[in-house]
């Protein structure tokens, strides 16, 4: 491609809309998108709505009648630098299973990054920030066991709160990612590594955006303090309905999940 003439060369310091988000954090909810997002705020080339969640692809009504305007979703950004990338985070969006299709048919080249926590640690976070909200009556191994029932009857919007451990089988999800992007294009990062070692895997988020990593202080990966601690019944009874889900991600994903019980 040749170069604008220079009338339509944008100047030196001006701002362009944006018109395409080049990245996606799709995933999964409790899982340290939180402060991913913090790192990705302070890098200059990437742009981001002051909105961390924007609940476009996973709002079933925006897509209803197939005609979907993306100016809604673009007008969530301020003007950027000419040089920027334009990413968002919402991490329902690996749960929704529609989402992935809309993502897709958007930007077929689009990069998603996703992080994935021991499931059963990520339900009981989930199920705790619904007891502080008030949301949640119920106590947590009675909350697993009213899922089902609750998931089939309830309005989806709804049902999404108490989705514990469905949100959880992260196998069916990633499934569903990789039926229609090649796996080049996405990066499915563990979440205990990111708490461990975020500097490494921070670095590993920006050469995956192929940007140059910057240096940054770390901070906690979105921990919010249990009102008690899981119980070792709760635990076995969490891993019972999740033991068959963790095993076929591994075999997805070639990851030992052996720290996942």
């Amino acid at each position: 491609m040749g170069l604008l003439p220079h009338s339509f060369r944008p100047r030196a310091g001006s701002r362009v809309p944006v018109t395409r988000l080049s990245f996606i954090v799709v995933g999964a909810q409790k899982c340290g998108t939180t402060a991913l997002n913090y790192y990705l705020k302070r890098h200059r080339r990437i742009a981001l709505p002051l909105q961390k969640e924007l609940h476009f692809f996973d709002d079933d009504e925006l897509f209803v009648r197939g005609d979907v305007n993306y100016r809604l979703l673009h007008g969530r950004f301020s003007r950027v630098r000419p040089d920027s990338i334009a990413g968002e985070n919402t991490p329902n969006y690996l749960y929704w299973p529609p989402v992935m299709q809309r993502i897709f048919e958007y930007n077929p080249l689009a990069k998603l990054i996703i992080l994935l926590r021991n499931p059963i640690e990520r339900a009981f976070s989930q199920w705790n920030m619904q007891r502080v909200r008030q949301i949640e009556p119920l106590d947590f191994i009675d909350a697993i066991r009213a899922e089902p029932e609750r998931l089939n009857s309830l309005p989806p919007p709804r049902s999404r709160k108490f989705a514990y451990v469905d949100r959880g089988r992260y196998a069916g999800q990633i499934a569903r990612v990789f039926a229609l992007f090649p796996k080049e294009q996405v990066l499915v990062l563990k979440y205990e590594t990111f708490r461990e070692r975020q500097q490494h895997v921070v670095d590993k988020v920006f050469r995956f955006l192929e940007l140059e990593p910057p240096r940054f202080r770390p901070v906690e990966a979105h921990n919010i303090p249990h009102g008690r601690k899981l119980r070792p019944d709760e635990r076995a009874s969490a891993f019972e309905l999740l033991k068959n889900d963790i095993f076929c991600l591994e075999e997805i994903l070639g990851w030992d999940c052996s720290d996942w019980c």
